[in-house]
């Protein structure tokens, strides 16, 4: 057992994850490939993701080689304080020396909708103020030198207060760190998913704040979005599933 924690009043409630997590009375906020639950301790609620046990040559890759994704969101996640949900603690289980289960634990942000709700809803409330706030938010990412792997809808929660908007980005083990170039910060816009109207509009906020070419950085972005659409439709394409435009 592998655990770290920024408080020692979480100690206990790290080491016993496995008991904690499965109590009957939490809340299963997602269940796929990992699950996310709510779950209480010392009269608090918390979010602690548990990953997916990963297969045999994964196990041996992040037992000698890489870190744990676990252990990358605990520690992207004090790189990144301010744009996060806080981060609590991460635990990693092992067997003869090889990863099996692991947790990732942060203190819950109580956001009222992520980035989907207005990027697929055509009617959605003050589509334009959201998405020129969220193009200001990235700006600040890509300023201390973030770039979000998996900036994707369900990752950017949103937290609503008179009109402003307050963000923060969740599934952070996928992160680099680095001075960006405006192509590599333009295209990172690429895997929201929006139309061309919703991106157009973010776009020309983002090229508004950084004093570049309007034109120039909408082709570049609008560019790298209709190539990831068409990539993860093919992929679609081939397992037999229902195409998204």
């Amino acid at each position: 057992m592998i655990y770290e924690t920024l408080n020692e009043r979480h100690k206990d409630f790290v080491q016993n994850i496995k008991i904690y997590f499965n109590q009957k009375s939490n809340i299963t906020v997602f269940k796929k490939r990992n699950t996310i639950k709510r779950i209480k301790f010392e009269g608090v609620e918390y979010i602690v993701k548990s990953f997916k046990i990963p297969h045999l040559l994964n196990q041996i890759v992040y037992s000698l080689i890489r870190d744990s994704k676990a252990k990358k969101s605990y520690f992207n996640s004090i790189k990144i304080e301010e744009f996060v949900p806080e981060p609590i603690g991460y635990i990693e289980f092992k067997k003869f020396g090889l990863l099996k289960d692991s947790f990732f634990i942060s203190s819950i942000f109580q956001y009222d909708f992520t980035i989907r709700e207005p990027l697929t809803d055509k009617y959605y409330s003050n589509k334009d103020t959201i998405y020129k706030a969220f193009a200001n938010f990235t700006n600040k990412l890509h300023n201390k030198g973030i770039l979000h792997l998996d900036y994707s809808p369900g990752n950017i929660l949103i937290k609503e207060n008179s009109n402003r908007y307050e963000f923060k980005i969740i599934d952070v083990n996928r992160m680099l760190f680095k001075k960006l170039t405006m192509e590599e910060r333009l295209k990172n816009f690429s895997k929201l998913w929006a139309s061309d109207e919703d991106l157009t509009i973010i776009i020309k906020e983002y090229a508004k704040i950084n004093n570049i070419n309007e034109i120039e950085a909408l082709n570049i972005a609008l560019k790298a979005s209709k190539k990831h659409k068409k990539f993860k439709n093919l992929k679609k394409r081939l397992k037999g599933k229902k195409v998204v435009d």
